[in-house]
């Protein structure tokens, strides 16, 4: 295995991270013996859980340089949520939106977890929140 691959298959939950948060990768190769991240995120935030991600895998990230600057027009993640006892989705989409008839947007947003309006949730469960 090359050292690309290596370090690839190392940091893959931040790749990961990086992936189904929006984060644009321009660069991604090795450079001085190191994996060389360079992007965009669409806010701070997801720099942060990027950064978490990468400090767990490896506290000291020594094989590790990444850039990743804010860019706010690339498409927002949707928030989470967790179910708490006596919600509801439209109880959940007023608290979000403002108005509890919107909640077919979370609906829509969470195929794996709701099929439509009638979808139980349970307290526990993690339901994105699109804006």
């Amino acid at each position: 295995m090359d050292r690309f691959e290596e370090l690839k298959a190392k940091y893959q939950p931040a790749l990961q991270e990086i992936s189904e948060n929006g984060v644009r990768l321009a660069h991604l190769h090795v450079q001085d013996n190191k994996l060389f991240m360079q992007g965009a995120a669409p806010n701070q935030e997801v720099i942060d859980q990027v950064w978490n991600k990468i400090k767990s895998i490896d506290s000291g990230y020594g094989d590790l340089t990444c850039d990743l600057r804010i860019d706010v027009s690339l498409p927002q993640p949707p928030k989470t949520y967790q179910v708490k006892p006596g919600d509801s989705l439209w109880k959940i989409a007023q608290s979000f939106y403002g108005r509890g008839n919107l909640f077919q947007r979370i609906v829509e947003a969470n195929p794996d977890k709701l099929r439509d309006a009638n979808s139980i949730i349970h307290p526990g469960d993690l339901l994105k929140i699109p804006a």
